[in-house]
């Protein structure tokens, strides 16, 4: 069962994504023009996302793959197009609904499932591999770690995710935040030490370890990419 904290702040971002950003986030995962800071958050994201492709096979002919958290899909459609069987899951409507358009006619061999809803739902099935880019970076640790225990239980090879690495500057550009008016913010990140994390995993998830690590730093986008698999 989902913790108080995981659903209050799972309603945080259905809300944030879904009415107060939505519109910025599709432009901002679009070729449109953007401004300098949100062009950092973008080349940052373009990067993530061919980090954590890197960390899966070429091939995923018959594969079945989570994107828990897709957004408007890019990576969804990257993955369908290696051949991969393709769930992507988000809470915001209004973006599966971007990512299913924009996926039309895209996806070559493989194929994506477009849904809205919440990532730990076991209706969703099992899977070969689990992608969670930057949806789990709001989330304080102990929540992360029960939301990979619960996927854990239904994956068979790797799980990828992202997480905001514990950094002065992270730190400082989170405490200048706090300025902003609260309606301008997007929900807070929880940023988390990297060894930390993989301790947590190490010794929260038996029959796992944590294996590849790579952390983007583009401007103002800060994120670390971290491989766990199966031992």
């Amino acid at each position: 069962m989902p913790s108080s904290t995981y659903t209050a702040r799972r309603g945080e971002l259905e809300t944030y994504f879904d009415r107060t950003a939505a519109e910025a986030w599709a432009r901002l995962t679009s070729t449109a023009p953007v401004g300098r800071v949100r062009a950092t958050v973008r080349a940052g994201r373009d990067s993530m996302r061919a980090t954590l492709l890197s960390y899966l096979p070429d091939d995923l002919t018959g594969r079945r793959l989570l994107d828990a958290g897709c957004g408007t899909g890019a990576l969804a459609v990257e993955a369908a197009r290696r051949g991969a069987h393709v769930t992507a899951i988000d809470l915001s409507p209004t973006l599966v609904a971007l990512a299913a358009e924009r996926a039309a006619g895209n996806t070559g061999a493989g194929h994506v499932d477009f849904r809205t809803g919440d990532m730990q739902d076991p209706a969703l099935g099992e899977f070969d591999h689990v992608v969670a880019m930057d949806s789990l970076i709001h989330y304080k640790a102990p929540d992360v770690m029960a939301v990979l225990a619960g996927l854990a239980a239904r994956t068979r090879h790797s799980m990828l995710l992202t997480f905001a690495p514990r950094t002065p500057l992270l730190a400082a550009m989170h405490a200048i935040g706090q300025f902003f008016p609260r309606g301008d913010r997007s929900p807070a990140i929880e940023p988390v030490a990297e060894r930390r994390l993989a301790r947590l995993v190490t010794v929260g998830l038996p029959g796992w370890q944590p294996g590849r690590s790579r952390r983007i730093a583009a401007g103002f986008y800060i994120s670390q990419a971290l491989e766990v698999r199966r031992a």
